[in-house]
């Protein structure tokens, strides 16, 4: 499966996409909402993308959002990953259109767990 990393901050893309990888994620990166865009747009098939909320040119709920307008995309699994920990903003982000929200800073195991509840991984943990 495919995963694509949208977060402004390089070394979080290289933690996140270090913990996808031994679960069996071949990760892509962008550092921006508009940039993840571009790689869809240019054919790349992606299982789930993961997305921070604050970056430049285009912020991770702009792109959920955009993602969703996108018949081709629907079916792309969304996950916000993310410093912002407000009720109001999980739920924003969640209406509109990501599956889940995880809150950084994180541990592999939630990683593995949200992964195993939107189905993407056995509810055991097993990669």
């Amino acid at each position: 499966m495919r995963a694509l990393v949208i977060d402004d901050s390089r070394t979080m893309r290289r933690i996140v996409a270090s913990t996808l990888r031994p679960l069996g994620f071949e990760p892509y990166e962008a550092e921006h909402g508009a940039a993840a865009l571009a790689l869809l747009e240019s054919g790349l098939e992606i299982d789930l993308a993961c997305v921070d909320w604050n970056m430049p040119v285009m912020d991770g709920l702009t792109f959920v959002s955009t993602v969703r307008e996108r018949p081709e995309w629907r079916s792309m699994t969304l996950m916000m990953v993310t410093t912002e920990s407000e009720q109001s903003q999980i739920v924003r982000a969640l209406a509109a259109g990501a599956h889940e929200y995880l809150i950084k800073p994180f541990t592999a195991d939630a990683v593995r767990d949200k992964l195993a509840l939107l189905g993407l991984l056995p509810l055991d943990g097993a990669a």
